[in-house]
């Protein structure tokens, strides 16, 4: 493996864990912000995100990931989302990738296999999250949906949780900790958050101050936002929407509940004042949309959250990042713990509300709404952080982390 240098342009492989959409967008957003004239980028992902980013300017390679389903479908229940088996598998691909490419940086969003398999290849390794999963956050953890809410209701599951929450968490860290002893590496301990962020540098993509944190170490770093939209041509309605009256926009991502949510929140504005675009994900919607919406596949969602006075989201970071980057409050449908928590980020900022997608009725939409369209308090947060977000370049600091791990050797892949 070749070790960084100065003489020629860099090889950076990004690998993006395809489960959601946001661990392929980062990826792709931060590869497209390097100097081609430094920097040779190389991005290995699933394909199934891959039209929304139109032609990218850098070589792709394929790399699989679980299905999107299977992936939900473990969050929602609690099981650890990846087996000892798919991570094995998940080594054995990374190291051929990395064979094939031979990059002198690997980059990787959500695929936690990089933690061994960059360590195997002896090349450095920079992992992108968020930081109320890195260890030195100081946020509580909400409660996910869960089947239990249906039992016992949110409160009494919150302090049910609140005391197996360790264990639970321990339990997610034994299939990863397992393969690692089998390369011969050490354990990373039962804290989830250390399995999320091991390696030579962890970036955080978001603004310090948003997240509660304690002093964050060295190779720990605020990356800043990574703000994107799809690159999609408008539908044939977008110049017919009418300005006089307040526009939400609609958009639940690829993680979003679209299939039983989107009806209902629809449903709930269906009454009120306001006028509604919205994005199904290219799911079927199930219901004719009401008079005052108007529903496409895909919209382009920073345009489309410039013009809103509210953005009703997932609650999942890069959805409400695009909002506050336009000013807009957000009300987040929150179903897994990363949307709980990054709203609740939000709701401690001013700049947002949640609500629950388990228990969701048009009722709760209607009321939430107007309580946010009626908060000037909320919008002035929303915009003071819009200026915030403007000033930050995510695209230096990445480069200045670069520059960091290549110039003095001051960061190396030898940490087991």
């Amino acid at each position: 493996m070749s070790p960084l240098t100065t003489s020629s342009r860099r090889r950076i492989l990004f690998v993006g864990e395809a489960v959601t959409l946001a661990h392929v967008v980062r990826p792709v957003v931060l590869a497209r912000a390097l100097d081609p004239a430094r920097y040779e980028a190389v991005l290995a992902c699933d394909g199934r995100y891959l039209k929304l980013f139109g032609e990218l300017p850098f070589a792709w390679r394929p790399i699989e990931t679980i299905p999107t389903v299977k992936f939900l479908d473990n969050l929602a229940k609690g099981r650890p989302v990846y087996t000892a088996e798919t991570l094995r598998a998940y080594v054995r691909d990374d190291l051929a990738l990395i064979e094939a490419v031979q990059p002198d940086l690997v980059v990787g969003d959500f695929r936690i296999s990089l933690g061994v398999s960059a360590r195997v290849a002896g090349v450095p390794y920079f992992t992108i999250t968020n930081a109320y999963w890195g260890p030195y956050s100081q946020l509580p953890f909400p409660l996910p949906e869960h089947p239990m809410t249906k039992v016992f209701g949110v409160g009494v599951s919150q302090a049910l949780f609140n005391l197996a929450r360790p264990l639970v968490f321990a339990l997610h860290t034994l299939p990863l900790n397992r393969v690692r002893r089998e390369y011969g590496f050490p354990s990373l301990g039962t804290d989830l958050r250390e399995i999320y962020t091991h390696a030579d540098q962890v970036l955080y993509a978001d603004i310090p101050g948003f997240i509660p944190t304690a002093p964050l170490p060295p190779h720990h770093c605020w990356l800043g936002p990574v703000l994107w939209s799809p690159e999609i041509k408008p539908p044939d309605w977008w110049d017919a929407v009418p300005e006089g009256r307040p526009i939400i926009y609609v958009a639940l991502g690829s993680s979003g509940e679209n299939e039983r949510a989107l009806p209902i929140i629809l449903q709930g504005l269906a009454d009120l004042p306001v006028t509604v675009i919205a994005a199904t994900a290219g799911q079927p919607l199930g219901i004719k949309p009401p008079v005052n919406a108007y529903v496409a596949d895909f919209l382009p969602g920073a345009e489309a959250a410039a013009r809103a006075a509210l953005v009703i989201c997932n609650g999942g970071s890069l959805a409400t990042q695009q909002a506050l980057a336009a000013g807009a409050p957000v009300l987040g449908i929150a179903s897994n713990m990363d949307q709980h928590l990054n709203m609740l980020c939000l709701e401690r900022a001013g700049v947002g509300a949640r609500l629950r997608v388990g228990p969701l009725t048009a009722k709760q939409v209607r009321k939430m709404t107007e309580r946010l369209l009626g908060d000037a308090g909320c919008r002035q947060a929303a915009g003071r952080l819009r200026e915030t977000l403007r000033d930050w370049d995510t695209g230096q600091v990445f480069a200045a982390r670069i520059a960091i791990q290549g110039g003095d050797g001051q960061t190396t892949a030898t940490q087991p």
